[in-house]
């Protein structure tokens, strides 16, 4: 009845890539259908459009192995006996969900539909659009299962994660529960069953307990560095052997695409009213600044060169969404003289070599824990800002 039994919806991004290979390295044929060409191209061409731990070699694999096909016609999704969505809700620029996005992904992909088919939603969203879009399908005159499967893989770790984390799994038919039970089973012997809110929030919580964690660390760090104590010695003296402190994590800028969005759409969720996600916003959103106007305060900034190290968004990636350190060299270009900055993973015409940004810098920003930064040679009269304590040195500024 179906050529596929998986299409994956938007399968050339961060989610849906992993995922796809891990399932047809499991032997499902799966086509992945993104409305990038160029990213189709790419993938189909055997090689990642983004950095990912172990994925190439499994790409490699299943390509040669024809369990992987990719399309960037919406057309192969009537071919699928199963279609998992990676569309989530986003925030618009006052932070409230913008639900029009999956309106309109679901709109456009409803001629394509076909009955006896499951969909399976994977990105986060608002709790209660997995049900709307139930509804929306039965309204279409559609007999589909629906079922809302939240990823909770972190970025970089995903072809390891997929296999080790418990799966949640929730649908609105039991159909559609064993649908998922059996394909995610593949993956990994644990499986998470709930309520597709529940579901939901699950992915929420999560996102955001995160979230909260590393403002408490920042807002430590703050504290500290205001009395000129070094966050880092607090740390480990809290921390060190003494587990009910061991999850209090470094500071450092906490972004990326889920995390400052998804403490927005709970609070959207809960009517307004979720302080203590708003006050990790401001904790965490401040960040850069604070580190400005603690280097404002202590030198001439205006007339000197800061090189920021690292763009991405997380230590040993390539991922800029969201990034915090494009907020801080936005931030420098008012208050400092010039503004340098160097990633080795981004792929961006106004980065420089390490090399010549060492050079030039008067002040260096450790602004992501990049690996490479471990074993830095800079000279004794550079000075270094290393908030997460790369170099092992301590975090004072």
């Amino acid at each position: 009845m179906f050529m596929y039994d998986i299409c994956v919806i938007g399968g050339c991004g961060h989610v849906g890539l992993p995922l796809s290979i891990a399932l047809a390295e499991r032997g499902k044929k799966v086509i992945v259908y993104d409305i990038n060409t160029e990213s189709v191209n790419t993938v189909r061409q055997g090689n990642m459009p983004f950095h990912e731990k172990g994925a190439g070699e499994v790409l490699q694999k299943v390509l040669a192995d024809s369990t992987l096909k990719l399309s960037d016609s919406p057309n192969v999704i009537s071919d699928s006996e199963i279609v998992i969505m990676i569309i989530g809700t986003p925030v618009d620029e006052h932070l409230n969900p913008k639900f029009q996005v999956m309106i309109d992904s679901v709109n456009q992909c409803i001629p394509h539909f076909r009955n006896g088919q499951t969909l399976i939603l994977r990105s986060t969203v608002y709790p209660g659009i997995s049900e709307r879009v139930n509804d929306w399908l039965r309204e279409a005159g559609l007999a589909m299962n629906v079922c809302f499967c939240p990823e909770r893989i972190l970025e970089g770790e995903a072809m390891a994660e997929l296999y080790s984390l418990p799966q949640i799994i929730s649908s609105f038919t039991p159909e559609g529960l064993q649908k998922c039970r059996d394909l995610f089973g593949l993956l990994t012997d644990e499986l998470v069953e709930v309520q597709p809110t529940e579901a939901e929030l699950a992915k929420l919580f999560t996102n955001v307990w995160r979230y909260i964690k590393f403002a408490v660390a920042n807002q430590f760090y703050m504290i500290a560095n205001d009395y000129n104590l070094d966050f880092y010695n607090v740390h480990h003296a809290v921390t060190h052997q003494y587990d009910r402190a061991k999850d209090l994590p470094k500071a450092g800028f906490a972004a990326g695409p889920c995390l400052f969005k998804d403490a927005m759409q709970l609070g959207a969720f809960n009517n307004g009213n979720f302080y203590l996600g708003h006050s990790a916003m401001l904790v965490n959103e401040g960040l850069p600044n604070y580190v400005v106007q603690k280097l404002k305060a202590k030198y001439l900034l205006k007339n000197m060169t800061v090189g920021i190290l690292g763009m991405a968004f997380k230590g040993n990636s390539d991922d800029i969404r969201e990034s915090l350190s494009y907020k801080l060299h936005k931030i420098l270009q008012v208050h400092a003289g010039k503004v340098l900055s160097e990633d080795p993973y981004v792929t961006d015409a106004s980065l420089l070599p390490l090399a010549k940004v060492i050079e030039e810098a008067d002040i260096l920003i450790i602004a992501t824990p990049h690996k490479q930064y471990r074993e830095l040679n800079v000279p004794e009269n550079k000075i270094i800002v290393d908030i997460w304590n790369v170099l092992g040195r301590g975090g004072l500024i």
